[in-house]
């Protein structure tokens, strides 16, 4: 898969940019500030309607426009027009001129994969945060799960809100908080079993890219589900064990939204042991893993976007990182200086220089 031609009109500090790309590595760079990572957030926005940089949509569209569009050529044995239009009404996704009614039936017709050193925060930070960038690695490969775990936070809101009518009320039925429950287990089940396979794929491979990255072995992930090897009637049995804390409290206190994942060395997690650096490969390991896993599965390489990836490391794993990448894979990396990439590789790559919003090929 690739993106061959990016247009785009009032989004960030761009009025109006066209773009041919490259389709093995597109390097794009400048001084800070001066746009280089609008241009591949676009390209994750046309693929998932949304950024990996900003919950508010209305932060994409130009200061003092009203409505901004990402238009794009992509190939994947053949070539559709992909079209994005965000404006206060909402989103709009179009391939070929067709709309969408459903976005989540056009999310994952794109596939990219996008390391940015936000993504530390997978480690760093709460379960809640590793979930988030979980689903959208898993929603990338199938559509299908995204409408399982859109149908799960429905039940569970309803599920919540009638925890806490039992709790006010004191005789409402029991009966229709069982079939809410049911029906969470169910699609609890369909999610625990696509979180785990994915994890499971993904330890085949990470501990051997972590260790050509960095020289270190042994990293694996570890997934930490309350549905583990569980069964609809044991977990029918863990409901009822948790329904006085969960009247009490007024939620769910048990299912695949209280799911996380962590990082493990044989020294320990990396959460609370390794350093900045080792945290930075894991997750950028953790990126080149999930390349080959969606090779493999569908045939084809994903879309690879490196943001900022040279801040805070070195030249050498600079260079390891870069060396793994396959040629056909199309890569998007910007940075603010060049030369951390050795001079072979910048002559297979095409250069974009970003200077005052606007675009200098070299």
């Amino acid at each position: 898969m690739e993106i061959q031609h990016l247009e785009l009109l009032n989004f960030r500090n761009y009025e109006h940019l066209i773009i041919d790309f490259n389709s093995k590595m597109n390097i794009i760079y400048g001084d800070n500030g001066v746009g280089k990572s609008n241009i591949v957030e676009a390209i994750y926005c046309l693929a998932l309607t949304k950024s990996f940089r900003t919950t508010e949509d209305k932060n994409l569209i130009r200061q003092g426009e009203k409505e901004t569009r990402i238009v794009a050529k992509v190939k994947e044995r053949v070539v559709h027009n992909y079209e994005l239009v965000l404006n206060d009404e909402g989103k709009k996704a179009l391939i070929n001129g067709n709309a969408y009614k459903r976005l989540s039936d056009y999310i994952s017709k794109i596939q990219v994969i996008v390391f940015s050193p936000d993504d530390l925060k997978m480690i760093k930070e709460s379960p809640s945060v590793r979930r988030k960038l979980l689903n959208v690695d898993i929603s990338l490969l199938n559509n299908n799960y995204l409408k399982y775990l859109a149908s799960y936070n429905k039940v569970l809101k309803q599920r919540n809100a009638y925890l806490k009518a039992v709790a006010v009320n004191g005789n409402s039925s029991m009966d229709y908080l069982d079939i809410l429950t049911n029906n969470l287990i169910d699609y609890g089940l369909k999610i625990y079993e696509y979180r785990k396979n994915f994890i499971k794929e993904l330890n085949k491979k990470i501990g051997e890219i972590y260790s050509k990255i960095s020289g270190i072995e042994g990293l694996n992930i570890k997934y930490i589900s309350s549905y583990s090897d569980e069964s609809q009637e044991s977990l029918v049995n863990l409901y009822k064990k948790s329904l006085e804390r969960d009247l009490f409290l007024g939620k769910t206190n048990i299912g695949i939204h209280h799911d996380d994942i962590t990082f493990l060395l044989p020294f320990g997690d990396l959460k609370d042991y390794g350093s900045e650096g080792q945290q930075k490969n894991a997750i950028i390991a953790y990126k080149l893993t999930e390349v080959e896993l969606f090779k493999s599965i569908n045939g084809s390489y994903p879309i690879l976007i490196l943001d900022d990836l040279f801040s805070e490391l070195d030249k050498k794993k600079i260079n390891n990182i870069l060396n793994m990448l396959d040629k056909d894979l199309q890569t998007f990396i910007t940075t603010t200086n060049v030369t951390f990439v050795k001079k072979s590789l910048r002559n297979n790559s095409k250069l974009y220089k970003i200077v005052d919003g606007k675009i200098e090929e070299e």
